[in-house]
Order: structure tokens, then C-alpha cells, then sequence
């Protein structure tokens, strides 16, 4: 099964809208609470727990799981939902985002980041096509393209190179 989504209900006055997300693990009501698995688990929070407080999709880090214990661990282990124990769908976000937070630690290259590991220093390099591959070994059901995060301050010109 592929992802879809579409639209039930819009709200001509507020532009607000309000549809269903169908991924192979299961349809999400939107808009939707998502909590926060960053490492493949919510802390302090069982899945069971979840699904009763209507949880229908966790998010996932591309950036902590590469790391630890490592794409290529879960794949081996069948993808996160398994790793995780989660029932529901998985949205894992790019990596960007840690990456660039850790701005004294990655040095951003035509076509990729280069960056040392905040757990023992170690050099990696992520690209769009890593970031993908990635989150493609986790299985998650949405995977997000590798995003860019400018410093604050930077120049409309600085924030232009990184469209």
C-alpha cells in the first residue's frame, strides 16, 4: 500500500483544513498529535499507552538512529515498527535539523553536510540521497526530504543558497 492523503473537510473563512493520512501501518486523522520517539521509543510512555491516548504516528530521527544503534542494525531487525513496537505509522525526519543544531560540528557542502558525531566525534557526511536511503532501512511510512536550517541571523542571501 502506498501513502495518500486527502481532504474531508475545509474551512472556507480560516483556510483550515482537515483530512486522513493513509500509510501501509494504519490511516492518521489531521491535524494530528504526533508525539516525539526520538531514539525509535516515546520515553516513559509504552506503545499501548499511546494507541489509548490516540496516538496514530510517532516521529522517528533519521540523525539519532544513523548513529545509534544504526540503520543498517534496524533494518536487520525489520525496520523500526518492529524495533520500536509500534503498531502505527512512522514519520522520521531528515537528520537536518540535529545536524544543523550542532552548527560547531558540520560544515555544509555542495550536495551534503559533513558533520562529527556528538556521541564520539566521528566524521560522517549526509546527503538527499543518504538521508533517503537512511529512512528507507528504518521502513518508516513518511520520510522527509534533508532539510537545510540556516542560522539565525543569516542574510536573505545566506538563506537563498540553501533553497
Amino acid at each position: 500500500m502506498s501513502v495518500s492523503f486527502r481532504i474531508l473537510h475545509r474551512d472556507p473563512r480560516a483556510r483550515a483544513r482537515r483530512g486522513e493520512l493513509a500509510t501501509p501501518h494504519g490511516t492518521v486523522p489531521t491535524p494530528a498529535f504526533m508525539p516525539v520517539g526520538t531514539q525509535g521509543t516515546v520515553k516513559g510512555v509504552t506503545p499501548a499507552e499511546l494507541e489509548s491516548l490516540g496516538a496514530r504516528m510517532i516521529l522517528g530521527n533519521t540523525y539519532h538512529l544513523y548513529l545509534r544503534p544504526g540503520h543498517e542494525v534496524i533494518r536487520e531487525l525489520g525496520g523500526l515498527h518492529r524495533f520500536a513496537s509500534w503498531p502505527g505509522a512512522i514519520l522520521t525526519d531528515s537528520g537536518g535539523y540535529q545536524i544543523f543544531s550542532l552548527a560547531d560540528r558540520c560544515r555544509v557542502e555542495a550536495g551534503g553536510v559533513e558533520f562529527r558525531s556528538h556521541l564520539d566525534g566521528s566524521s560522517h557526511r549526509l546527503t538527499p540521497e543518504t538521508s533517503v536511503e537512511v529512512q528507507a532501512a528504518l521502513n518508516s511510512d513518511v520520510t522527509m526530504a534533508l532539510d537545510v536550517c540556516p542560522p539565525y541571523g543569516a542574510s536573505r542571501d545566506e538563506v537563498a543558497e540553501f533553497v
